[in-house]
């Protein structure tokens, strides 16, 4: 399936993937156990692969599709807030279970790096029978967050939506979506899913994890052994792109003055998925990804503007 790495088919991204609730608490010093820290909070709309859909959408991609899973506590508004992104939502209404929530605490550092507290609520209560065949029909490249696989009813699901595309030939890309989940599940486990995955999309501290190298450089290159295209987001460093063991390129990311890391990674991949949608080379992909996320961390929470909106 090399071709469809690198050529574009002109049809729809599919993403499968976590829809949450973000509230993003800004504090500008360390956080003071036992007592109060000023902080800016904001409840937004997020989650990985809806924040990737997003960014697809708002990098150029005509025809962003999602499925995910939310409570009936907030269906309406992630709905209403997917659709006026751009995005052509199916959004499963879990009959039990809240829409997930992150809490996602950003410092006040150069970096705004940001940890996060996570209950995943609806989002990973995926499963099968949320998912059709049909969903792939007019779809170029489908792609699969890696949330998914930390939990055994969307791993399920996830195993099945790779097998239908992979039947119909479509691309499928996955972002491992979190070093420290990616340790609880298991090196292992993850590759031995991940082998039917035409793209690889890890992040720096994931890349190492994953190969046990500690040069991203080294890790991006080990992967592209077992992956046939490996793009590994490095921030401020830019992103290195790998094939047949082998970086081929290092893109570096544009400078930008940071307020919020949160989904910087998820504008890379939404970015960079729809450059390849639309026929770029993964170079080019990576360089617009590599801009993409430049533009997200001057941003609060992981989502792009709205059309008119600064």
């Amino acid at each position: 399936m090399d071709e469809g790495v690198t050529a574009g088919r002109n049809g729809a991204l599919l993403v499968v993937g976590d829809v949450v609730t973000d509230v993003v608490a800004r504090h500008r010093g360390p956080l003071a156990t036992g007592t109060d820290t000023v902080a800016a909070i904001r409840l937004l709309p997020g989650g990985a692969g809806a924040n990737v859909a997003c960014w697809a959408a708002h990098t150029g991609c005509a025809d962003v599709r999602l499925l995910g899973r939310v409570g009936a506590d907030s269906a309406a508004w992630h709905e209403r807030e997917l659709v006026t992104a751009g995005v052509r939502p199916r959004l499963v209404v879990d009959p039990r279970a809240a829409t997930g929530t992150v809490i996602c605490l950003v410092d006040g550092g150069a970096a705004a790096e940001r940890t996060f507290l996570t209950d995943s609520g609806a989002s990973l209560r995926l499963e099968p029978d949320d998912w059709s065949d049909a969903m792939l029909d007019g779809v170029a490249r489908l792609h699969l967050s890696g949330y998914l696989l930390f939990s055994e009813p969307s791993r399920a699901l996830a195993a099945v939506a790779l097998a239908a595309a992979r039947a119909r030939g479509v691309p499928v890309s996955m972002d491992p979506a979190s070093a420290g989940f990616l340790a609880e599940l298991e090196v292992d486990r993850f590759l031995a899913f991940a082998k039917g995955l035409d793209v690889l999309m890890p992040s720096r501290d994931e890349a190492c994890l994953l190969t046990g190298l500690s040069d991203p450089a080294d890790a991006a290159a080990e992967l592209s052994r077992l992956f046939p295209l490996v793009v590994a987001k490095s921030g401020v460093r830019g992103a290195l792109v790998a094939r047949a063991g082998s970086v081929l390129a290092r893109v570096p990311a544009p400078p930008a003055t940071a307020r919020d890391s949160t989904g910087a990674g998820d504008a890379f991949t939404g970015a960079f998925l729809a450059a390849l949608v639309a026929g770029a080379h993964p170079e080019e992909a990576a360089a617009r990804g590599c801009r993409a996320g430049a533009r997200a961390v001057e941003r609060v929470g992981g989502r792009p503007p709205h059309a008119g909106a600064n």
